[in-house]
C-alpha cells in the first residue's frame, strides 16, 4: 500500500472546520480525529457533537483514534457515523484488547491499538494477525504541536519487523510531530499511514504540505 497522510483535525480551525475537512477530501488520504477524555490523557479535545456534524461532509476515510479510559463505550456510535478506522490505546484496554479489537471488526470498521512511547512496543506483539492497524505515538498522546520523539523511528522498525517476520499484513500507523523533518524516517521505518497536524494546518499550503509530506 502507498504512504498515506491523515491531517489532525485537532490542528485544524474550528471556526472554518468545513474547509478544513473539504482539504483533506480533495488533498489528504485519511481524516484523523483525536476524541481525549482529558482522564486517559491531559487534555479533552471533541466528541459527537461535531463527529456527528462532519460525518456529512467527509467523503475521504475518517480515522477515530480514541484516547478514552472506556473506548468501548463509543466504537457502535462511530461506526453508525461511518468512521471507517477505530484505533484504542492498549493502555486502556489492558487483557479485553483482543475482545475490543474484534468488536470493532464486526461493527464493520478496522481495529487499531494505540500505544504511548512509554509502552514497550512487544505489548503489540500478541495482537498481530488480530489487529488490522497499529498506531506508534510519537509524543505522548494528548497535545497537539509536540516534538518528535527520535527512538519512535526504532519503535516502528521493530514493530515491522515482527509483522513481517509473522507473514501479517497490519499497518503501522504514526502520530506525533510529523514533518518535513522526519517523514522520510518514519516510512523509511515501515509506516503507512502518518498523521500530520500542526505541519499541514499551520502550513501557508496546506495542500502542498500534504503533497510534500506524501512524496518525501
Amino acid at each position: 500500500m502507498s504512504f498515506r497522510i491523515a491531517p489532525s483535525l485537532l490542528a485544524a480551525d474550528f471556526l472554518h472546520l468545513e474547509k478544513d475537512i473539504e482539504l483533506v477530501n480533495k488533498c489528504g488520504d485519511v481524516i484523523h480525529l483525536d476524541v481525549m477524555d482529558g482522564t486517559l490523557v491531559p487534555n479533552i479535545s471533541f466528541g459527537f457533537s461535531v463527529i456527528d456534524q462532519l460525518s456529512k461532509i467527509a467523503t475521504a476515510p475518517m480515522d477515530a483514534h480514541l484516547m478514552v479510559v472506556h473506548p468501548e463505550r463509543w466504537f457502535e456510535k462511530l461506526a453508525k457515523d461511518g468512521v471507517q478506522m477505530c484505533s484504542f490505546h492498549y493502555e486502556a484496554a489492558g487483557r479485553n484488547t483482543s475482545r475490543f479489537i474484534k468488536q470493532i471488526q464486526d461493527l464493520g470498521m478496522k481495529a487499531g491499538v494505540a500505544i504511548n512511547p512509554d509502552v514497550p512496543v512487544s505489548k503489540l506483539f500478541p495482537y498481530i494477525g488480530k489487529a488490522d492497524y497499529f498506531l506508534i505515538m510519537s509524543v505522548f498522546a494528548g497535545f497537539g504541536g509536540q516534538k518528535f520523539i527520535y527512538e519512535s523511528i526504532d519503535r516502528v522498525a521493530e514493530l515491522k519487523a515482527e509483522i513481517d517476520r509473522r507473514g501479517a499484513k497490519a499497518i503501522i500507523e504514526i502520530d506525533g510531530g510529523i514533518n518535513m523533518d522526519t517523514v522520510k524516517a518514519v516510512r523509511e521505518a515501515g509506516v503507512e499511514l502518518a498523521v500530520a497536524g500542526s505541519s499541514v494546518y499551520g502550513a501557508a499550503d496546506p495542500a502542498a504540505a500534504i503533497a510534500a509530506l506524501r512524496e518525501a
